[in-house]
């Protein structure tokens, strides 16, 4: 059974993603992009190895209706985030957001990176740029980084936004 090195686990969060979610941060990321909220994260020996079983039981028991894979960076340790993935989506049934430095484009040419994107539902993607950073931009921060269909852009061999609107009209049939 993989592990998966990790620093935390937020259960019932509303940063992460649309929603209340339970957000899996891992340690382990190569980009060092300066102003990262999260240091700490880069080197991926300050994480927990941890069994996939006991973070899949940590989700189970969260009334979260999603899952955010953050860090450090997710794609670093694609392999067993893509086993998570799959048992999130067939034991547990919750959507999968992925934040990741790679660029879409840049997973496409590795295959455990693309499997990854495959078995989650959205990716944003791109390093952080503290010279591009924006507190008005919805769940990224830097205005580089994409929110994207995840599926779809595989499907497509190219990057397509993730159809997200925080704001949806209703037809009162006034």
């Amino acid at each position: 059974m993989p592990k998966i090195s990790i620093l935390k686990i937020v259960e019932s969060t509303t940063v992460d993603g649309p929603g209340i979610r339970t957000s899996v941060y891992c340690a382990g990321c190569l980009n060092g992009c300066k102003g990262c909220h999260n240091p700490q994260s880069w080197d991926i020996n300050n994480g927990i190895r941890t069994d996939i079983d006991d973070i899949l039981k940590v989700i189970k028991d969260d009334d979260a209706h999603g899952v955010t894979f953050s860090g450090g960076d997710p794609m670093l340790q694609a392999s067993a985030f893509t086993e998570l993935a799959r048992r999130i989506h067939n034991e547990l049934n919750k959507d999968i957001w992925c934040y990741t430095g790679y660029t879409f484009e840049e997973i496409l040419h590795d295959e455990a990176k693309k499997n990854l994107a495959a078995e989650v539902d959205v990716i944003v993607d791109g390093r952080f740029v503290l010279e591009l950073k924006d507190a008005d931009l919805l769940f990224r921060g830097s205005s580089n980084q994409r929110i994207l269909d995840a599926r779809k852009s595989i499907k497509a061999l190219k990057p397509i936004p993730y159809n997200y609107n925080p704001y949806p009209k209703f037809d009162f049939g006034l």
